[in-house]
């Protein structure tokens, strides 16, 4: 595997690839690797020549007063993770090498980034436009025939299949299933912040979104309903406080009151375990 730090770099070493007519796989992380972000790897191992591999904690996608300093870094054990499933290109750049003196585009998608997670009582819509931008360079540069995402970040997900499908962008979106530990927690890197009092109070929402499969599956088709059920299940936690639950559906995002079975629907929630927040999903009648 090849570490490298440079666009320029990137771009030579992949235009000989290109020219030997190779497939060329992505998988955009902001490291600290679990192994979810180690399962998307896998899987673009397996469907591509040359996998693509970039580690970068981007600063635009952090609202002020996150935790953009404080994320967990640890590249030497990403790159030992990310060589022993074989990737072959780590994209590792500075911060000045992605944004360099001047730099002044934001790509911006619409009404898909203001909601959920882009409320503005939430992180804001700046935190997708700092998503989408980054991921538009790496587009731009890498220039990947497909490009790996996990469906924990199921609103991130379908804001960059919009963005690639507006914009034109000849790259597939593969998004992977959630990741979970045995005992049903989401994996993350910002469950490293979790005390083990805390860690064991967190597995609580994803028995909170089974209880809305289970009542789905049983006919239950009210929104609010479920929502109630939810709220109910995550209740029991005292170390849990729920940031919100939303039932939309995934073609817009906007708010669904009734269910139907025609639409594909995502039940999303985010809550604070002690001072840490967490976001977790399920979704009914299809994939996103």
């Amino acid at each position: 595997m090849r570490t490298v730090r440079t666009i320029a770099e990137l771009r030579e070493l992949l235009a000989a690839e290109r020219r030997a007519g190779r497939s060329i796989g992505l998988v955009p992380t902001m490291g600290f690797f679990h192994d979810g972000h180690l399962s998307l790897m896998r899987r673009a191992r397996a469907d591509n020549d040359v996998l693509v591999v970039s580690l970068f904690v981007n600063p635009t996608q952090f609202a002020p007063g996150e935790d953009f300093a404080a994320y967990p870094r640890d590249e030497q054990r990403d790159a030992e993770l990310a060589a022993a499933e074989g990737v072959d290109i780590l994209f590792s750049p500075p911060v000045e090498e992605v944004y360099p003196g001047g730099f002044d585009t934001t790509v911006v998608v619409g009404g898909l980034t203001e909601t959920l997670e882009g409320d503005e009582a939430q992180r804001g819509a700046e935190h997708f436009q700092g998503v989408t931008t980054v991921v538009t360079k790496l587009f731009n540069v890498i220039r990947p025939q497909f490009a790996f995402f996990g469906r924990k970040d199921a609103q991130q997900a379908i804001i960059i299949k919009r963005m690639a499908e507006d914009l034109c962008i000849d790259t597939e979106i593969v998004v992977c299933p959630i990741v979970r530990d045995d005992d049903g927690l989401a994996l993350s890197s910002r469950n490293a912040y979790l005390s083990a009092e805390e860690r064991s109070a967190a597995t609580v929402l994803h028995r909170a979104l089974e209880k809305a499969q289970v009542l789905y599956g049983g006919g239950e088709r009210d929104a609010e309903t479920i929502v109630k059920a939810i709220e109910e299940v995550v209740s029991t936690e005292s170390l849990v406080r729920i940031d919100y639950i939303s039932v939309v559906n995934t073609k817009d995002l906007e708010p669904v009151q009734t269910l139907s079975d025609d639409q594909t629907i995502l039940i999303a929630l985010a809550a604070f375990v002690g001072k840490t927040r967490l976001i977790d999903n399920v979704v009914l009648n299809g994939e996103i």
